[in-house]
């Protein structure tokens, strides 16, 4: 937890995500993330130079995993809203405009429902700064 000792990050990385992304951020420079909730590669995490992905309106920014902001589809946010995300990588292809696809891994979205303390710490936040803000 980084925003407070009680609110739960909406999004964290395992230490092997995290290890990806520095090797990527060594190669390409700053990055972000994005999930929609499509269909095929949009259902999973993608990696981008930071900006080259464009969002708009119907995208929410979650927070950061290892200073990368990570943005998702409003409509897969709600189905996930009760979740904390745990962006992990595994062996394998992924999306083939995500950066991580020439290094052999891709990115992987695990999650937990978040406990009744955290969820309601979570929704007092969002009275006072709405997560679309």
């Amino acid at each position: 937890m980084t925003r407070s000792d009680k609110i739960p990050d909406r999004v964290t990385a395992t230490d092997a995500a995290i290890a990806l992304i520095g090797k990527l951020k060594s190669i390409h420079g700053p990055l972000m993330f994005h999930q929609s909730g499509g269909c095929c590669d949009g259902s999973a995490p993608m990696c981008f130079p930071d900006g080259e992905f464009k969002t708009g309106d119907q995208d929410v920014l979650l927070g950061e995993i290892d200073g990368s902001p990570f943005y998702m589809g409003r409509a897969q946010f709600e189905y996930w809203r009760h979740t904390q995300l745990i962006i992990d990588v595994v062996d394998g292809r992924g999306g083939m405009f995500s950066l991580e696809g020439p290094e052999g891994k891709r990115f992987l979205t695990r999650s937990r429902v978040f406990s009744d303390a955290e969820w309601q710490a979570l929704k007092t936040a969002e009275e006072k700064e709405p997560i679309d803000s």
